[in-house]
């Protein structure tokens, strides 16, 4: 059904807007089960999970709020118009997302010429968050992680690092497959002292 909406929703607004359905069920690596005008962002059926859906893999939200109508931006550049749905299955849990990216660029471009005919005064978004793919997302999250401390990894200390993996960790990024090499290489640390990390944040929660 998802996928048969996916198509409508593409097909009425034109190729400029993609309609992805991701499967939580599935591995993260590979949640895209449906995308239409997949060339907005890339991606393609069997690509993994967006950050947003990594959100809802690592928390489980019984109750996630639709985001609706914000601002994304693609590797290359695009700016699209976005809404995230959550879809429940007959039990009432969070089964799969709809996602819809409109790219606005061209119509960004008009708006510039015209900004002081259609300026509201309303705050605007800063910052388009990045919709990126499972593969690229591990490497976003360890960049983000290092800006959260200020300091590169050579002259981050224990205290820095534990605060680092830590925000990885909240923001799922140990469900991306071999995830733990990736990071406990690039703090220069074991993989046990990296879990250990982890660890004591769980015991500390409890």
């Amino acid at each position: 059904m998802l996928k048969q909406v996916a198509a409508g929703i593409a097909a009425q607004f034109g190729s400029d807007c993609e309609v992805v359905v991701h499967d939580l069920s599935r591995h993260p690596d590979h949640t895209i089960v449906a995308i239409e005008n997949g060339h907005v962002s890339g991606r393609k059926v069997g690509d993994g999970a967006s950050h947003v859906v990594m959100e809802q893999l690592e928390t489980n939200d019984p109750e996630p709020r639709d985001h609706l109508c914000y601002l994304t931006r693609t590797p290359d550049g695009k700016i699209l118009k976005s809404s995230t749905v959550y879809i429940r299955n007959s039990k009432g849990k969070v089964s799969a997302i709809l996602a819809i990216n409109y790219d606005i660029s061209k119509l960004l471009m008009v708006e510039s010429a015209v900004h002081d005919l259609i300026s509201t005064g309303e705050p605007q978004q800063e910052e388009p968050e990045k919709i990126v793919n499972v593969n690229d997302l591990l490497e976003e999250l360890i960049a983000q992680s290092v800006a959260l401390v200020g300091k590169p990894v050579a002259l981050m200390n224990k205290d820095d690092k534990v605060k680092a993996i830590r925000f990885l960790s909240e923001n799922g990024a140990f469900l991306v497959t071999k995830s733990g090499d990736k990071i406990a290489k690039y703090f220069g640390i074991s993989k046990y002292t990296l879990y250990s990390y982890i660890d004591s944040k769980q015991q500390e929660g409890k």
